[in-house]
């Protein structure tokens, strides 16, 4: 099930800052590049200071793991923020432990694997429903037709909110994650003045209605306790610890953007793997038990989140390199699961590789996505209830989100033929 290269690999000194080169695809021949001839290398920026670019897997880990040397605590993005800035919009993301580990205690309970695996049943119905809803249709846009649904659906069955606003709250998600382009958000960040926002998450006003619609939704929770997420992160733990009020309107803000977000960008990438190689469908279909392990050659193969940002904590040398204490340093995931050192032909889909110790969803580190297991029983439940109805598809229009952070196909339109 392996087929090798099919990826247009791109500019080889395209501009990685750039958030319109990620319109072509990821730049992958730039990272090769660097990989082979300075894999920890300065990078400078149209609007900032610069940063340091980590391309190869080993030193990814490295990075990531030493959490001592290189700190989230100053921001997990390119973007500088001042003390205060930062402060205002701290998540578990920029929390370094032990702090990070005391806050993932707090709120890692329902996202546990053993939780997960309770979830299958409903993600199994909804998914069915999603596919209903398009089944027998030729021609349909794959991301806003079951990519966004299904995790948007699972994301309001977990936290216990009225399906009438989750279109709202998944469309205020994309604001924050997509400030990058304008077809998500009129505050684009690097096109108009959003200093107004800047104590706000993504520095966006919608972090004021999410913030708002959480006050509410938590101020239930409290009146008339029900069995969800919300009403669980209220709980204490048994040390007594709880969250406080700014905490979980952060941290509901969080769920809401990367919570379906990252999931239905893979998604989309996982069809349009399949879309492009009708003979790893067919297999699929013929042996329904492979599409576990495909699913990680998915999320290799989208590496959809590109980049997270760390600071140093102090002077590091790190290949022949120095970088100074508080210098940025980027840990570039996307280029990691490419490495040829780590992965036997890296640009061929292999959908039976195994290991496949890729590093999507920050895997290896103290910061593991919270929704990692998640977001891997959305994936295998989809294309488990897919695959056996679909006869054949074909991308007929593909459009890709404006970020260098989050890789993505905004636009999946696709011709089917159902079985």
């Amino acid at each position: 099930m392996t087929a090798v290269i099919e990826l247009d690999l791109g500019d080889s000194h395209a501009d990685i800052t750039d958030h319109d080169v990620y319109t072509q695809g990821v730049p992958h021949a730039t990272f090769l590049r660097l990989r082979t001839e300075s894999p920890v290398s300065f990078t400078e920026e149209q609007d900032g200071r610069g940063f340091w670019s980590i391309t190869r897997y080993d030193d990814v880990l490295y990075v990531s793991r030493s959490t001592n040397l290189f700190s989230s605590a100053k921001g997990i993005r390119l973007e500088d923020m001042d003390d205060e800035e930062t402060e205002a919009r701290r998540t578990i993301m920029e929390l370094d432990p032990p702090a990070h580990s005391r806050y993932r205690r707090l709120v890692s309970r329902p996202f546990s694997p053993r939780a997960v695996a309770d979830y299958e049943s409903s993600v199994r119905e909804l998914a069915r429903e999603v596919l209903e809803d398009v089944r027998g249709e030729t021609s349909f846009d794959f991301v806003s037709r079951v990519a966004r649904q299904l995790p948007m659906r699972m994301l309001g069955t977990l936290l216990g909110l009225p399906e009438q606003d989750l279109d709202w709250l998944v469309d205020r998600g994309d604001a924050l994650i997509g400030n990058t382009d304008a077809d998500f958000t009129d505050y684009v960040v690097d096109q108009v003045d959003t200093s107004d926002y800047r104590l706000l998450p993504f520095r966006s006003p919608v972090a004021l209605e999410l913030f708002e619609y959480a006050e509410g939704a938590m101020a239930a929770r409290r009146t008339h306790p029900t069995d969800d997420v919300l009403t669980s992160l209220l709980q204490p733990t048994v040390d007594g610890d709880l969250l406080g009020d700014e905490q979980l309107k952060n941290f509901f803000t969080l769920m809401v953007a990367a919570g379906n977000d990252t999931t239905r960008y893979s998604m989309a990438a996982g069809m349009k793997t399949l879309a492009d190689r009708p003979t790893l469908l067919d297999s699929l279909r013929a042996d329904p038990a492979a599409i576990r392990v495909a699913i990680d050659e998915m999320l290799r193969w989208s590496s959809t989140t590109m980049h997270f940002r760390r600071t140093a904590t102090q002077d590091v040398e790190l290949r022949d390199q120095t970088i100074r204490a508080g210098d940025k340093v980027v840990v570039w995931y996307v280029s990691a699961n490419f490495d040829a050192e780590q992965f036997d032909e890296p640009f061929g889909f292999d959908a039976t590789r195994t290991p496949n110790d890729h590093v999507a969803f920050g895997l290896h580190s103290p910061h593991l996505c919270l929704g990692a297991h998640l977001a891997r029983l959305e994936m295998r439940v989809l294309f488990e209830e897919l695959l056996p109805l679909l006869d054949s598809v074909r991308v007929t229009r593909s459009e890709r989100l404006r970020s260098n952070f989050i890789s993505g196909f905004k636009r999946l339109e696709v011709e089917a033929t159902w079985r």
